[in-house]
Formats: structure tokens, C-alpha cells, sequence
């Protein structure tokens, strides 16, 4: 079992939710494809931005691949962040403004996040076991392999 810490901006607190391996099992078969033409194209010309969406708001997974190698990644959970880059090799966690509520810019296919001063590591484990739910998978072997030299 697994705990998801979040801040519930609406109601001005934290919430835990406790995740087993059939919630986190069912998260990983709710990602879903999408159409890359939706998407805003990657900053860096030559690579190719492939999108999963979960199958709840405000879960996502974005790889930007160049040459079939990742060059970014980044997992969105319930206002929650997991990124990776190529260029930094390390993980970096932080919150989204997905879930403010006194956002007057809201947009959204867009979304700020606020990078934590130190990687959460139990988000980092919680987004490992819900891609590890995908494993034999192409996409999600490369990004599994991220996994393996960062430490969680």
C-alpha cells in the first residue's frame, strides 16, 4: 500500500488517500492515447511529444522522445508533479495550480507548476508503481528505465 499526500486548495487542507495495488492497478490501464495533433508541439524542434491522460482529472503523462529516446517527462496526479529532463538528470516533484480555485488565468489544456525544494519521494514511488502497472509496454519500458538509476 501506498499513501498519496495532496492539499486540497479548496478546502485548505491535506488529504491522504491510501492506495492498494488494484487502485493503482485500475490508474494504470485508465491512460489512455491522445492524439498528438491536440497537442502544443515540443520546445525542442525534432523531438515528438506523445500525451496519455488518465481516466480522472488532472492525471497525465507527457515524453517528449527524440531519436525513440526520452528527453522529458512529466506525470500529473491530483495537482501533483513528476518531471524528468534529459539535460538535468534528476527527479524533480512539485504541485500544480490544477487544482486552485482563485485561478483567474485558468486555462485548461495549460498548467503552472511549483517545483518542492526537496523530491517527494512517496509521489515519486506512487507514480513508479502506477507506470509499473504498464510495464511490457515500449513507451512505458523507457520510462520505467528512468526509474533504475534515479534514486527514489
Amino acid at each position: 500500500m501506498l499513501k498519496n499526500y495532496w492539499f486540497n486548495q479548496a478546502a485548505r487542507y491535506k488529504m491522504v488517500t491510501v492506495m492498494n495495488r488494484d487502485k493503482i492497478t485500475a490508474l494504470g490501464a485508465s491512460l489512455r492515447w491522445i492524439d498528438q495533433t491536440l497537442l502544443s508541439p515540443p520546445k525542442e524542434e525534432g523531438a515528438v511529444r506523445v500525451w496519455y491522460q488518465g481516466g480522472e482529472p488532472y492525471f497525465d503523462v507527457f515524453v517528449d522522445l527524440r531519436d525513440d529516446q526520452i528527453e522529458w517527462f512529466q506525470f500529473t496526479f491530483r495537482g501533483k508533479s513528476l518531471s524528468w529532463h534529459k539535460k538535468r538528470d534528476r527527479w524533480q516533484t512539485g504541485v500544480t495550480n490544477e487544482l486552485a480555485v482563485n485561478d483567474v488565468t485558468y486555462f485548461p489544456a495549460s498548467k503552472v507548476i511549483e517545483n518542492d525544494t526537496v523530491p517527494d519521494a512517496e509521489f515519486i514511488k506512487l507514480a513508479h508503481a502506477i507506470l509499473q502497472s504498464r510495464a511490457g509496454e515500449e513507451i512505458f519500458d523507457k520510462i520505467l528505465k528512468l526509474f533504475e538509476s534515479k534514486p527514489e
